[in-house]
């Protein structure tokens, strides 16, 4: 369906250095597809020749240990979601390691219309304890973990990360489309807290999508941005931006890299929304007032720099943070609530 639409590709590059990742890319927050950053990885190799080499690649590393498997009836067509009246989901989690499911995969996989199955977001230093050090990423620090999804012919709903995020094709193709962080307003986000796996998604398909129900959801679509991977490509991700990621064959395996969460929660943007709403959504009109004018005016600095008046060293959080700054909001927040003075 959504080829009747114009859609814009996203950016394309080779050959990107680690420092330039650091340097242009992640500032720019913009999606970029790299072509071939990855397609020197054994697993790519693996995943090229066929299904049953990168199969057997990927499995000789198991630990054995189960991890969340999905699964779900091919009248679903491969989209996971809620079931119709969103009390549930349309699928099942089932616990098995990830041989099992790789052979679950490979015994539907010349089905016509097969059900589908997902290994979801799996840590491979856990699981797969070998795969980091013989595929590295070839812009990213070694701390930054990989984590590995294995499906058939799955759709996942429109959804954002926190983090930032490098997917790489392994095995099979993949198209995502992609929305810029404020399209949220049009892509009717479901539940914050009832997700199907932990994240937030839309309720709006892309493949059939119902304008009657959904019309904001055009004013989305003009704004994506789509980029289809090969094996050995990846795509980067800015955080916020929404993606809808189709898996487009009989086998599929991907890998990506989530990094950027603060190490103290205090700092965590996320977190601090979640205070905001239990804080702030449901006061009075008026108080509600109260704080967007302080937050546009201090924190987004929508006229501004607020604290241009007040001399450099009196500005305190308002002003530069330095690192003592820093350390000291933090102490006082702790303080506050640890319910201490």
């Amino acid at each position: 369906m959504l080829d009747a639409f114009d859609i814009a590709s996203v950016p394309a590059e080779s050959g990107i250095t680690p420092e330039r990742f650091a340097r242009e890319i992640v500032p720019a927050a913009r999606p970029v597809l790299l072509r071939g950053l990855v397609s020197d990885w054994p697993a790519v190799t693996h995943g090229r020749t066929s299904e049953v080499a990168v199969a057997s690649y990927i499995k000789a590393m198991d630990r054995g240990i189960p991890t969340s498997v999905l699964e779900s009836r091919n009248t679903v067509q491969g989209r996971f979601t809620y079931g119709p009246d969103m009390a549930d989901f349309n699928f099942n989690h089932r616990n098995k390691t990830i041989s099992e499911g790789i052979d679950q995969l490979l015994s539907v996989m010349d089905r016509e219309n097969p059900p589908y199955v997902y290994i979801q977001s799996t840590p491979t230093a856990q699981y797969l304890p070998r795969f980091a050090a013989e595929n590295r990423n070839p812009l990213l620090p070694p701390q930054v973990g990989p984590r590995i999804w294995i499906s058939n012919a799955t759709r996942a709903q429109t959804h954002n990360d926190n983090d930032y995020n490098i997917a790489c094709v392994v095995a099979g193709r993949r198209r995502f489309t992609l929305f810029p962080p404020e399209q949220v307003k049009n892509l009717y986000i479901g539940p914050f807290e009832h997700t199907p796996s932990g994240r937030p998604i839309s309720l709006a398909s892309l493949e059939e999508p119902d304008f009657d129900t959904y019309p904001k959801l055009r004013e989305a679509i003009a704004q994506a941005q789509v980029a289809e991977l090969e094996p050995g490509d990846a795509l980067y991700i800015p955080r916020y931006w929404w993606h809808h990621v189709q898996s487009l064959d009989r086998f599929n395996i991907l890998i990506n890299y989530w990094w950027g969460t603060p190490a103290n929660p205090l700092e965590n943007p996320a977190l601090c929304f979640n205070d905001a709403i239990l804080a702030i959504k449901d006061l009075p009109p008026a108080e509600r007032h109260y704080w967007k004018t302080m937050f546009d005016l201090y924190i987004f600095q929508t006229d501004g720099d607020p604290v241009a008046h007040i001399p450099p060293r009196h500005q305190g959080g308002l002003g530069r943070h330095t690192r003592e700054i820093r350390a000291g909001l933090i102490r006082s927040l702790q303080q506050a609530f640890l319910g201490r003075n």
